[in-house]
């Protein structure tokens, strides 16, 4: 089978390698990819959405496997149903749940999904007048990349924010969510959806801020845990029930045929679990916690769901913990530090490397080439294990104005 990964990050690494662990001979793409990814799939320069389906069909794709979400919202998947091509990925139309804040709010407040009040506002001076008190959450309707949001705890970070939205257009140009501020412990929750079925994997919890103990600037994430035992069966049922289940049946009633991964953020409050955010993809760090610990057929079952056969006895999951702990370049998440050499890599035995910020020097060597440089991911039968191996692991593998955080595994445990 050929198999095409969408992207370049350490999310797509980590399905590039998982589909390369999968029983069978696939031989495997990557769009662009990178320098990490070449050992595994052959690279193919991008040229853009015309120019990515001439591969597919030049090719002969049997499946095509979107990560990045930005193709999400150009309509890759749609194009791919028109040529005929297995895609696993929502189309344009669904995908909004990523792309647009206020369309997932209004999803959810019509299928009962339960999600926190919002006021949406278009100027900074709006923005002052709605924002009632802090702490408030604020959101930039449109993509960020993971980061579009501030959580802030007074004025002096909500006028951050607005400055970086409307006055610098950092993101672009769309309106801010004011959205009521929830306290719980945040979880990640992502499924498998084809139609009217869903297959949940193993839930995850990520790390945002730069610093320990979730201090600093807001990043893509530094870190992230998954296990079956981050939740008790008692609480996931919930959140299957009231959560999950609405969901689904929210995208059949609303007749939208949704095959791709369904990424839930969600807060669990004294009241019960609450959605923060979808995101129409796997989500970067939780994939490189998550795939390691997926077996079975992964290749089989993506391409029989992008066909709307979803047979969840070809996955397998194991029952420990699973840590993924990213190593960030100099200066970010302001900027980011290029051409550092990357020492160790090779010593890493116990665990896997993604590779996200990297490229090959003219003398073979890697170098750092980005924020998110890579992510180490380890298992371990015991959260405890995961952790001690990951940090051995991660130890071994440095750069020049290498930044990491030592609590990934340990901050809301402990």
């Amino acid at each position: 089978m050929k198999i095409i990964v969408v992207g370049k990050g350490g999310r797509e690494h980590a399905l590039v390698q998982a589909l390369h662990d999968s029983p069978g001979e696939h031989e495997l793409f990557a769009y662009p990819g990178s320098d990490g990814m070449s050992a595994l799939a052959t690279c193919v320069p991008e040229e853009g959405l015309d120019g990515l389906m001439r591969v597919l069909q030049d090719e002969g794709i049997d499946l095509c496997v979107i990560g990045e979400e930005v193709w999400l919202a150009q309509g890759l998947a749609d194009r791919c149903r028109e040529a005929g091509i297995p895609a696993w990925g929502p189309l344009r139309e669904a995908a909004q749940l990523e792309s647009s804040k206020i369309y997932a709010k209004e999803f959810m407040i019509r299928h009962g999904v339960p999600t926190g009040g919002f006021d949406v506002v278009s100027s900074v001076e709006e923005a002052r007048e709605k924002i009632s008190g802090y702490p408030t959450v604020l959101k930039y309707n449109g993509l960020a990349a993971g980061k579009g949001v501030a959580v802030c705890t007074g004025s002096d970070m909500a006028e951050d924010f607005l400055d970086t939205v409307f006055v610098q257009k950092k993101f672009g140009k769309d309106q801010v969510f004011i959205e009521e501020f929830l306290e719980g412990k945040e979880v990640s929750v992502i499924c498998a959806v084809s139609g009217d079925q869903y297959v949940v994997f193993t839930p995850a919890r990520d790390y945002k801020r730069l610093e320990e103990d979730d201090q600093g600037p807001n990043t893509g994430g530094m870190g992230a845990v998954a296990s079956r035992a981050l939740l008790p069966p008692e609480q996931m049922q919930q959140i299957d029930e009231t959560v999950i289940q609405p969901t689904v049946s929210g995208l059949v009633a609303d007749g939208q045929d949704y095959r791709g991964f369904l990424y839930f953020g969600i807060i669990l409050t004294r009241s019960g679990p609450q959605v923060l955010e979808f995101n129409c993809r796997f989500g970067d760090p939780e994939a490189q916690a998550v795939l390691p610990i997926v077996g079975g057929d992964f290749a089989g079952f993506l391409h029989q769901a992008a066909q709307g056969k979803l047979d969840e006895s070809l996955l397998g999951f194991y029952d420990g913990w699973s840590i993924c702990l990213v190593k960030a370049s100099r200066g970010y998440p302001a900027s980011s530090s290029k051409g550092d050499v990357i020492s160790g890599l090779e010593q890493v035995t116990e665990g896997r490397v993604y590779h996200a910020g990297t490229a090959l020097n003219e003398t073979g060597a890697y170098v750092t080439n980005g924020g998110r440089v890579l992510a180490v991911a380890c298992k371990g039968a015991t959260r405890e294990e995961a952790v001690e191996r990951v940090y051995a692991e991660g130890a071994k593998v440095d750069f020049d104005g290498a930044q990491m955080r030592s609590d990934i595994g340990r901050m809301h445990f402990e």
